[in-house]
Protein backbone atom coordinates (compact mmCIF):
# COMPACT_ATOMS: atom_id res chain seq x y z
CA UNK A 1 0.00 0.00 0.00
CA UNK A 2 1.22 3.49 -0.77
CA UNK A 3 0.18 6.74 0.87
CA UNK A 4 0.36 10.45 0.19
CA UNK A 5 0.05 13.36 2.59
CA UNK A 6 -3.69 13.54 1.88
CA UNK A 7 -4.40 9.84 2.39
CA UNK A 8 -4.99 8.33 5.79
CA UNK A 9 -2.02 6.39 7.11
CA UNK A 10 -1.65 3.84 9.87
CA UNK A 11 0.56 5.30 12.63
CA UNK A 12 1.96 4.02 15.93
CA UNK A 13 2.83 6.42 18.76
CA UNK A 14 5.13 5.03 21.49
CA UNK A 15 5.76 7.00 24.70
CA UNK A 16 5.70 6.14 28.39
CA UNK A 17 4.32 9.61 29.22
CA UNK A 18 0.57 9.46 28.70
CA UNK A 19 0.21 13.24 28.24
CA UNK A 20 2.78 13.40 25.44
CA UNK A 21 1.44 10.25 23.84
CA UNK A 22 -2.11 11.57 23.83
CA UNK A 23 -1.07 14.97 22.45
CA UNK A 24 0.76 13.39 19.52
CA UNK A 25 -2.01 10.88 18.86
CA UNK A 26 -4.74 13.55 18.95
CA UNK A 27 -2.80 15.87 16.61
CA UNK A 28 -2.39 13.10 14.04
CA UNK A 29 -5.90 11.74 14.43
CA UNK A 30 -7.23 15.23 13.70
CA UNK A 31 -5.21 15.10 10.45
CA UNK A 32 -7.20 12.03 9.40
CA UNK A 33 -4.73 9.28 10.27
CA UNK A 34 -5.46 6.06 12.12
CA UNK A 35 -3.34 6.19 15.30
CA UNK A 36 -2.51 3.36 17.70
CA UNK A 37 -0.80 4.03 21.03
CA UNK A 38 1.77 1.99 22.97
CA UNK A 39 3.14 2.82 26.43
CA UNK A 40 6.58 1.24 25.93
CA UNK A 41 8.86 -0.52 23.46
CA UNK A 42 7.71 -4.03 24.32
CA UNK A 43 4.06 -3.11 23.73
CA UNK A 44 5.06 -1.49 20.43
CA UNK A 45 6.84 -4.63 19.24
CA UNK A 46 3.77 -6.71 20.08
CA UNK A 47 1.60 -4.40 17.97
CA UNK A 48 4.12 -4.41 15.10
CA UNK A 49 3.94 -8.19 15.09
CA UNK A 50 0.19 -8.02 14.42
CA UNK A 51 -0.29 -4.89 12.27
CA UNK A 52 1.64 -3.06 9.56
CA UNK A 53 2.31 0.63 10.21
CA UNK A 54 3.43 3.25 7.74
CA UNK A 55 5.15 5.27 10.47
CA UNK A 56 6.21 4.85 14.10
CA UNK A 57 6.84 7.86 16.37
CA UNK A 58 8.77 6.73 19.43
CA UNK A 59 10.16 8.35 22.55
CA UNK A 60 13.89 7.90 23.07
CA UNK A 61 14.04 7.22 26.82
CA UNK A 62 11.63 4.55 28.00
CA UNK A 63 11.91 1.82 30.67
CA UNK A 64 12.84 -1.56 29.27
CA UNK A 65 13.21 -1.39 25.50
CA UNK A 66 14.18 2.21 24.69
CA UNK A 67 13.60 4.14 21.47
CA UNK A 68 16.93 3.32 19.83
CA UNK A 69 16.51 -0.39 20.55
CA UNK A 70 12.97 -0.22 19.15
CA UNK A 71 14.28 1.57 16.06
CA UNK A 72 16.83 -1.19 15.53
CA UNK A 73 14.12 -3.87 15.77
CA UNK A 74 11.89 -2.01 13.30
CA UNK A 75 14.70 -1.53 10.79
CA UNK A 76 15.50 -5.24 10.97
CA UNK A 77 11.99 -6.71 10.85
CA UNK A 78 9.91 -3.94 9.25
CA UNK A 79 12.25 -2.03 6.91
CA UNK A 80 9.35 -0.47 5.01
CA UNK A 81 8.16 1.39 8.15
CA UNK A 82 9.41 4.93 8.69
CA UNK A 83 10.47 5.99 12.21
CA UNK A 84 10.58 9.39 13.91
CA UNK A 85 12.39 9.61 17.26
CA UNK A 86 11.15 12.04 19.94
CA UNK A 87 13.15 13.03 23.01
CA UNK A 88 13.17 15.54 25.85
CA UNK A 89 16.89 14.82 26.37
CA UNK A 90 18.56 15.45 23.00
CA UNK A 91 22.24 14.78 22.43
CA UNK A 92 24.48 14.75 19.41
CA UNK A 93 25.43 11.12 20.05
CA UNK A 94 21.85 9.84 20.22
CA UNK A 95 20.84 11.93 17.20
CA UNK A 96 23.71 10.54 15.11
CA UNK A 97 22.94 6.98 16.20
CA UNK A 98 19.24 7.37 15.41
CA UNK A 99 19.88 8.78 11.94
CA UNK A 100 22.57 6.16 11.26
CA UNK A 101 20.04 3.44 12.13
CA UNK A 102 17.59 4.85 9.58
CA UNK A 103 15.31 7.19 11.53
CA UNK A 104 13.54 9.69 9.29
CA UNK A 105 13.89 12.51 11.84
CA UNK A 106 14.90 13.28 15.43
CA UNK A 107 12.63 15.75 17.23
CA UNK A 108 13.05 17.53 20.54
CA UNK A 109 10.17 17.60 23.00
CA UNK A 110 8.09 19.53 23.70
CA UNK A 111 6.95 19.75 20.09
CA UNK A 112 6.22 23.37 19.24
CA UNK A 113 2.82 22.80 17.64
CA UNK A 114 0.54 20.17 16.07
CA UNK A 115 1.11 21.88 12.72
CA UNK A 116 4.87 21.25 12.86
CA UNK A 117 4.28 17.64 13.85
CA UNK A 118 1.85 17.07 10.97
CA UNK A 119 4.27 18.59 8.47
CA UNK A 120 7.10 16.29 9.55
CA UNK A 121 4.79 13.29 9.51
CA UNK A 122 3.62 14.23 6.00
CA UNK A 123 7.25 14.31 4.80
CA UNK A 124 7.92 10.91 6.37
CA UNK A 125 4.84 9.46 4.68
CA UNK A 126 5.92 10.94 1.38
CA UNK A 127 9.26 9.13 1.70
CA UNK A 128 7.34 5.94 2.49
CA UNK A 129 5.32 6.43 -0.69
CA UNK A 130 8.41 7.06 -2.84
CA UNK A 131 10.22 4.03 -1.45
CA UNK A 132 7.16 1.88 -2.19
CA UNK A 133 7.11 3.18 -5.76
CA UNK A 134 10.81 2.37 -6.16
CA UNK A 135 10.11 -1.17 -4.96
CA UNK A 136 7.29 -1.53 -7.49
CA UNK A 137 9.57 -0.35 -10.30
CA UNK A 138 12.31 -2.71 -9.18
CA UNK A 139 9.95 -5.71 -9.28
CA UNK A 140 7.92 -4.74 -12.33
CA UNK A 141 10.19 -6.55 -14.82
CA UNK A 142 10.31 -10.31 -15.35
CA UNK A 143 9.73 -11.88 -11.90
CA UNK A 144 12.85 -13.24 -10.21
CA UNK A 145 11.80 -16.42 -8.42
CA UNK A 146 14.74 -17.76 -6.49
CA UNK A 147 17.25 -16.52 -9.08
CA UNK A 148 17.47 -19.96 -10.63
CA UNK A 149 17.66 -21.93 -7.38
CA UNK A 150 16.70 -25.58 -8.07
CA UNK A 151 14.33 -25.62 -5.09
CA UNK A 152 12.22 -22.91 -6.77
CA UNK A 153 11.70 -24.84 -10.01
CA UNK A 154 8.63 -26.65 -8.70
CA UNK A 155 7.21 -23.39 -7.34
CA UNK A 156 7.64 -21.62 -10.68
CA UNK A 157 6.11 -24.57 -12.51
CA UNK A 158 3.05 -24.50 -10.25
CA UNK A 159 2.63 -20.74 -10.65
CA UNK A 160 2.89 -20.93 -14.43
CA UNK A 161 0.34 -23.74 -14.49
CA UNK A 162 -2.24 -21.77 -12.50
CA UNK A 163 -1.50 -18.45 -14.24
CA UNK A 164 -3.13 -19.55 -17.49
CA UNK A 165 -6.41 -20.37 -15.73
CA UNK A 166 -9.11 -18.07 -14.36
CA UNK A 167 -8.91 -19.62 -10.91
CA UNK A 168 -8.65 -17.51 -7.76
CA UNK A 169 -5.23 -18.03 -6.15
CA UNK A 170 -4.39 -17.75 -2.44
CA UNK A 171 -0.68 -17.52 -1.60
CA UNK A 172 0.26 -18.23 2.02
CA UNK A 173 3.57 -17.56 3.75
CA UNK A 174 5.31 -15.62 6.46
CA UNK A 175 6.31 -11.98 5.99
CA UNK A 176 9.28 -11.64 3.66
CA UNK A 177 8.87 -14.98 1.84
CA UNK A 178 8.02 -13.30 -1.47
CA UNK A 179 4.24 -13.65 -1.73
CA UNK A 180 3.85 -10.40 -3.67
CA UNK A 181 6.63 -11.34 -6.10
CA UNK A 182 4.88 -14.67 -6.70
CA UNK A 183 1.57 -12.85 -7.20
CA UNK A 184 3.20 -10.53 -9.75
CA UNK A 185 4.58 -13.57 -11.54
CA UNK A 186 1.10 -15.11 -11.82
CA UNK A 187 -0.22 -11.80 -13.15
CA UNK A 188 2.61 -11.37 -15.67
CA UNK A 189 2.19 -14.91 -16.99
CA UNK A 190 -1.61 -14.64 -17.27
CA UNK A 191 -3.94 -13.30 -19.96
CA UNK A 192 -4.40 -10.25 -17.73
CA UNK A 193 -0.75 -9.16 -17.98
CA UNK A 194 -1.70 -6.03 -19.93
CA UNK A 195 -3.95 -4.85 -17.10
CA UNK A 196 -2.82 -3.14 -13.87
CA UNK A 197 -1.50 -5.16 -10.95
CA UNK A 198 -2.65 -3.54 -7.70
CA UNK A 199 -1.03 -4.58 -4.41
CA UNK A 200 -2.99 -3.70 -1.26
CA UNK A 201 -1.48 -4.22 2.20
CA UNK A 202 -4.69 -5.14 4.05
CA UNK A 203 -2.87 -5.47 7.37
CA UNK A 204 -2.10 -1.75 7.25
CA UNK A 205 -5.79 -0.81 6.89
CA UNK A 206 -8.35 -0.52 9.63
CA UNK A 207 -11.62 -2.39 9.07
CA UNK A 208 -13.53 0.80 8.29
CA UNK A 209 -10.97 1.83 5.63
CA UNK A 210 -10.60 -1.53 3.90
CA UNK A 211 -13.84 -1.30 1.92
CA UNK A 212 -13.00 2.21 0.72
CA UNK A 213 -9.51 1.18 -0.32
CA UNK A 214 -10.73 -1.85 -2.28
CA UNK A 215 -13.96 -0.51 -3.77
CA UNK A 216 -13.77 3.29 -3.49
CA UNK A 217 -15.96 5.70 -1.58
Amino acid sequence: MTVTATVRANLLVVDDEEGVRTFVADALTDAGHTVTQACDGEAALALLGKTSFHLVLTDLRMPGLDGLALLHEIRRDHPETEVIVLTAHPSVASAVEAMKDGAFDYLQKPISSPVELRMIVSRALERHRLRALQEIVATSSEPRLGYGAPAMAAVEQALRRVAVTSATVLLLGESGTGKEIAARAVHDWSSRADRPFVAVNCAALSSELLENELFGH
